[in-house]
């Protein structure tokens, strides 16, 4: 398959690299999501595969967020009986689902900011390696919340009181604080950002990663449901929509202004 905003390249000991390259800004769309699961699958059989490593090769971000002007221009339909806005998320949750489910150890290398959708991808990979940058769940920031699974992995991550924490104050951080709180596992220098990422890539590939796939199979059902969180999630994202808060922190954002929710 020819790929038009991503990457990949098979590299030595059976790890291949998804490159994110959808300029100007990464910005989540359709086709990006069809070609990061058509990559999914792809790399999910072929056996000479053995670790996937997302990247970007956007200078400063990993991964930016979905439409959210377009989908806030588009609310209106928002009591219809098929929910677009909640379909929309839950067709982000399912693409960031297929590497949360890969059977094999998946590592988002971030080299740039991780800021909601970007962060959300980043969580349902196995592991996280982080340089420059800054990463968190921002949505609270624009009157929304996050949609496409932030509220369920950033829980099972971190626990329910340290996420509510960081999802109700939008808060960013960089790469050490990050790692200090387990949001990222690694913490390094930008400009070794892929030779370490490579090392540990490689370290894991010489391991049993057919057992490590059956081992992350069971670790995903440890915590309870999480297609049951998913849709809950979905449903109350597209809720948000229902008050006029997202109105007035998506004209802020634009506006590069501070959002007034309490008007």
């Amino acid at each position: 398959m020819t790929y038009q905003t991503i990457k990949i390249d098979k590299r030595n000991k059976g790890v291949a690299w998804i490159t994110v390259d959808n300029p100007p800004a990464n910005a989540i769309g359709e086709e990006l999501m069809q070609e990061l699961e058509a990559a999914a699958d792809e790399l999910t059989q072929e056996d000479s595969v053995r670790v996937v490593v997302i990247a970007s090769n956007h200078p400063k971000i990993f991964l930016a967020g979905a439409d959210l002007k377009g989908m806030n221009q588009n609310s209106g339909d928002h009591q219809d009986e098929e929910n677009m806005i909640a379909m929309q998320s839950a067709r982000m949750q399912a693409c960031f689902q297929r590497f949360a489910e890969m059977p094999k150890p998946v590592i988002a290398a971030i080299n740039g900011h991780a800021l909601g959708g970007g962060c959300e991808l980043a969580m349902a990979c196995d592991f996280r390696i982080m340089g420059k940058g800054r990463i968190g769940l921002t949505e609270l920031s624009l009157g929304l919340i996050p949609g496409a699974g932030g509220t369920q992995r950033m829980t099972r991550l971190l626990g329910r009181a340290k996420a509510t924490e960081l999802i109700f104050t939008a808060k960013q951080m960089e790469a050490r604080e990050a790692e200090k709180i387990g949001l990222v596992n690694k913490a390094v220098d930008s400009e070794k950002l892929k030779t370490d990422t490579t090392a540990f890539a490689e370290q894991l590939a010489g391991g049993a990663v057919h057992s490590m796939g059956l081992a992350k199979r069971a670790i995903n059902v440890a915590e309870g449901s999480v297609q049951q969180g998913l849709e809950v999630e979905a449903n109350a994202f597209s809720e948000t929509f229902l008050t006029d808060e997202p109105s007035i922190g998506l004209a802020a954002f634009f506006q590069k202004e501070k959002p007034q929710f309490n008007q």
